[in-house]
């Protein structure tokens, strides 16, 4: 809770003025018209809680009549949360949202669609074109029930100073990562050129490089038939399967993100796979040991398969809802914006900070940046939309890429098996949908 917001809290009730929160957990005491909004942070925790605090703090200075009330949520913890408070009608006014989330919180009609509110705004124009499309394919092309505020990308960690050492430049292929792989391990020494992802969210992140091989430009081909299994994808998943053992630990077979990070950071692998999330862990743990790298090109060039993108949703029972517009147009104008993500190391979606100095001198989040906001790269959507996306992704992919792993399952059946429940899942919910 913000020290503004204490200090009217505690005013009010000690006039006898503070009525109770409405189903949206939103409160007007009558006096002046002032209104108090609450607000769930969909990834709280020490490093970004402050951050969001200093800009309710700059908010409340600049907008006297509105207090907000900041509930921290953890990333592991935010759907449940949201779930319950759609079921029990004790929804908060505003809350952050994932693309991840959408689809959950768009088929139990629980935000307040933002196309009307941001086309009088004046945000219009000023965010990026690919980030609302990303939302909007979240929502299942319904409309903009999100509004942006931090895109993310896969990127390579790679230690530069081990690259320079051997005489190594940075692979732009993945043919070269892999030979880059082969003479960085050192099994003597417990180093090793590469890791690979085999535990919790191995589906997603092994997808993301299949389609940055491939140039597989879209999930569904015309007939609405899954790419997942196109050959091409096949190749590359074939190529990172190899490298189990060989330039990896074995332990990959069920590290997750921590493991491997950990492992990066110990002098143990040379590179490690994940995205922009992470630009401030490994910064400060290996300083200018450490550089970023897009995940390579295949022969047939690249497409990003779109990382969540972050942002805000405006909950349909608020009963501020004009408040809390003027609460998200704060936080996604520039200056906040650019702030906001400067600190947490992603990709401005109001592209005036795209001209902020720590923007143009950021190295790989710029080319993450310039990527995902370039015409001439494919932007893969996943479809977050269908109901089954994580059990795919996750429940069902995840042991299936440690059989592949470990050689009790063929890359081709297990990207087959992908395509066939992502294609059902398609056919299922154009039938409902249309």
């Amino acid at each position: 809770m913000s020290r503004t917001l204490r200090t009217t809290a505690a005013a009010l009730a000690a006039l006898g003025l503070l009525t109770a929160c409405s189903s949206s957990g939103s409160s007007s005491d009558g006096a002046g018209g002032k209104v108090t909004i609450t607000y769930w942070d969909n990834n709280a925790g020490p490093a970004r809680t402050p951050l969001m605090q200093h800009l309710i703090d700059e908010f409340e200075k600049a907008h006297p009549t509105i207090t907000v009330k900041y509930v921290g949520v953890t990333s592991s913890e935010i759907s449940e949360k949201y779930n319950t408070a759609v079921a029990s009608n004790s929804t908060p006014d505003i809350g952050g949202v994932t693309t991840a989330l959408l689809a959950s919180l768009t088929a139990q009609k629980a935000l307040a669609p933002l196309d009307d509110l941001y086309a009088k705004s004046t945000l219009n124009g000023k965010l990026s074109e690919n980030f609302l499309t990303i939302s909007k394919s979240a929502a299942g092309g319904k409309g903009l029930f999100q509004l942006p505020s931090s895109g993310n990308q896969d990127v390579i960690w790679y230690r530069a100073d081990k690259f320079k050492a051997a005489g190594i430049a940075t692979p732009k292929t993945w043919d070269e990562l892999f030979a880059a792989a082969t003479t960085l391990t050192d099994r003597s020494k417990n180093q090793y050129g590469f890791t690979i992802r085999g535990g919790a969210g191995s589906g997603f992140q092994v997808l993301s490089e299949a389609y940055a091989y491939s140039g597989v430009d879209a999930m569904f081909d015309a007939s609405g038939r899954s790419t997942v299994d196109d050959p091409k994808n096949v190749a590359l998943i074939e190529k990172i399967a190899a490298q189990y053992k060989a330039t990896t630990p074995e332990a990959d077979v069920s590290n997750a993100y921590p493991q491997m990070l950990a492992q990066f950071q110990a002098n143990q692998v040379m590179m490690v796979h994940h995205n922009l999330g992470s630009t401030k862990d490994v910064k400060t743990a290996l300083g200018d040991k450490v550089a970023g790298m897009l995940l390579p090109a295949g022969p047939a060039g690249t497409s990003i398969l779109a990382n969540p993108v972050d942002g805000f949703g405006l909950f349909k029972n608020s009963k501020h809802q004009a408040e809390a517009w003027t609460f998200m147009e704060f936080l996604d104008s520039h200056d906040s914006n650019s702030y906001w993500n400067e600190n947490v190391g992603q990709i401005p979606a109001n592209t005036e900070a795209y001209a902020d100095e720590w923007y143009t001198k950021s190295g790989i989040t710029k080319q993450a940046g310039d990527a995902l906001n370039s015409t001439s790269i494919k932007i893969v959507q996943p479809p977050v939309y269908l109901p089954q996306y994580s059990k795919i992704t996750k429940t069902d992919a995840e042991p299936n890429f440690q059989k592949v792993l470990l050689g009790k399952m063929s890359a081709a059946d297990f990207a087959k098996s992908i395509a066939d429940a992502f294609t059902k899942a398609q056919e299922t919910y154009k039938a409902k949908n249309g």
